[in-house]
């Protein structure tokens, strides 16, 4: 009889009993749905992307499910930072660590705010910076301006010292992978997640001739099985190119354990579902735990490190 199968995995010391979470934005808004999550066969949960204060989001419909995936424009609907600080504190009390706290400020003030309040919080789990919302009218993606993520890790390092990933835009170029490892290597993050959605896409219906969500004039993230191919090429990339510390999430086009296996494949540590998850509900994560599992057993791998990052290449 061959041993069981491991697929616990670790980042930054804080153990998760298998590498598939929720996305942050996905069944992670309130605090029912992130016990859901906890109490369900994911790895773990990611909190919704949190701003200092709390936001309705964009106006609706804001998200329309699509035959390969979603389009969605949410801009960031949440209960407020000091709401997710406060759940996952008082899971960490309990010895609940998996967890993520996800926080994306609407300014590079709000972002050095939040963390500062984590860093003066008993709060000592992974934080999840996002850099890469496409979904806010106005705002930029941070993740894009390469200079203002140098200026703005220099600093979060003169005063943190805690667990920080960072959430990244999808990038299309080898360059923007050479220039932007460059900069991550010389920080001790303690992973990247890769990618968020792809910005600013349009679908159109026919039918109506019209578009199909409201904010933005109908411009939004593109999600699920569309994006695959970009998701794996960006965790590829990066880990190609960054320090071994820096660990991968893979998020993008995730709806099977053979998704999974790519993600990891590539170099990923852990994966996040959004898309799918939000269409499944959260008993995607025993049938995609299992798929993995029943896939890892017919290779012959026992745990997660004897296939991460060993993606063949002719």
């Amino acid at each position: 009889m061959s041993p069981k199968l491991n697929l616990q995995t670790t980042i930054a010391g804080i153990d998760f009993r298998n590498p598939i979470l929720n996305a942050a934005g996905v069944w992670c808004q309130s605090t029912a749905e992130l016990d859901t999550l906890l109490t369900s066969s994911a790895g773990g949960a990611v909190t919704k992307s949190a701003t200092v204060k709390s936001r309705l989001g964009n106006a609706t419909p804001r998200l329309k499910s699509l035959p390969l995936g979603s389009i969605n424009s949410m801009g960031l609907p949440n209960y407020g930072f000091q709401y997710y600080l406060d759940y996952v504190t008082k899971q960490q009390a309990t010895d609940q660590h998996n967890l993520i706290l996800s926080i994306a400020g609407l300014s590079v003030a709000d972002n050095l705010t939040m963390l500062r309040q984590i860093q003066s919080s008993d709060y000592t789990g992974l934080v999840e910076l996002n850099l890469s919302c496409p979904n806010v009218a106005g705002k930029s993606q941070v993740g894009y301006d390469f200079a203002a993520v140098a200026d703005l890790l220099a600093t979060i390092f003169t005063f943190f010292d805690g667990k920080l990933g960072l959430k990244l835009p999808p990038y299309f170029d080898l360059h923007q992978f050479d220039e932007l490892s460059a900069i991550l290597n010389q920080y001790p993050l303690a992973y990247i997640n890769a990618i968020n959605s792809i910005g600013n896409g349009l679908i159109v219906d026919p039918l109506t001739e019209s578009v199909v969500i409201k904010p933005k004039g109908g411009f939004g993230g593109i999600g699920g099985n569309y994006v695959k191919p970009t998701a794996l090429a960006n965790v590829r990339a990066f880990r190609l190119r960054l320090n071994p510390t820096i660990k991968i999430i893979g998020t993008g086009g995730i709806s099977s354990g053979q998704d999974v296996f790519e993600h990891i494949l590539c170099g990923a540590d852990l994966v996040q579902i959004g898309t799918a998850l939000g269409t499944e509900g959260p008993a995607i994560f025993e049938r995609v735990t299992n798929e993995l599992s029943d896939l890892m057993a017919a290779k012959g791998y026992q745990n997660l490190a004897d296939f991460r990052g060993k993606l063949k290449t002719l």
